[in-house]
């Protein structure tokens, strides 16, 4: 394993345009559009579960699906992810059980420099890691930040951008994301 994935890996600033994460990204681009491609059933499952790091029973995805490495993804048991969801996982992404993400909703682990414009302009970047809990609900076109929480037994609705977390037992919506009242 080459060095700017150790440093992804342990969310340092790394550079995307290493040859070896460039290589790795190809590779989960290939399986996307294969799995995008593909009509319902074996051969989709097949391609998931080589280009995810964990496909738990029951769950499935709809077409079209992004991803940038697949790898760090993990998904639950019985979870779903409708139609457009894109799961930008250069840090890990974790989604519980019996979890449903409504369409065109986007998780984003990427991270660039914000005060220092030299390292964003040689395309520096950190990730931080998403957790989602067991049976959380996200409306259509929810966007979950870096770094982000979402406890387990949550609804956000549809159209809130998430950039802090979210406890257990919450509807939360808004941009950004605030905890209306509690389930």
């Amino acid at each position: 394993m080459g060095e700017m994935k150790e440093r992804m890996l342990r969310g340092e600033l790394y550079r995307d345009n290493d040859a070896e994460l460039v290589a790795e990204r190809h590779r989960a681009q290939a399986l996307c559009a294969e799995f995008n491609r593909s009509a319902a059933g074996e051969r989709r499952d097949a391609v998931l579960r080589e280009l995810l790091g964990k496909l738990g029973e029951g769950s499935w995805i709809m077409p079209r699906f992004q991803c940038d490495y697949g790898y760090l993804i993990e998904i639950g048991s019985n979870s779903f992810l409708n139609y457009d969801a894109i799961l930008l996982d250069c840090a890990p992404i974790s989604i519980g059980d019996d979890v449903s993400i409504g369409p065109r909703c986007q998780l984003l682990t990427a991270l660039h420099p914000m005060e220092d414009h030299e390292l964003r302009r040689q395309r520096w970047e950190t990730a931080a890691p998403i957790r989602i809990g067991n049976n959380v609900w996200f409306g259509g076109g929810v966007i979950v930040c870096p770094g982000v929480t979402v406890g387990d037994d949550t609804v956000v609705g549809a159209g809130s951008v998430v950039t802090r977390d979210l406890p257990s037992r919450v509807f939360a919506a808004g941009n950004p994301a605030r905890v209306i009242r509690q389930l």
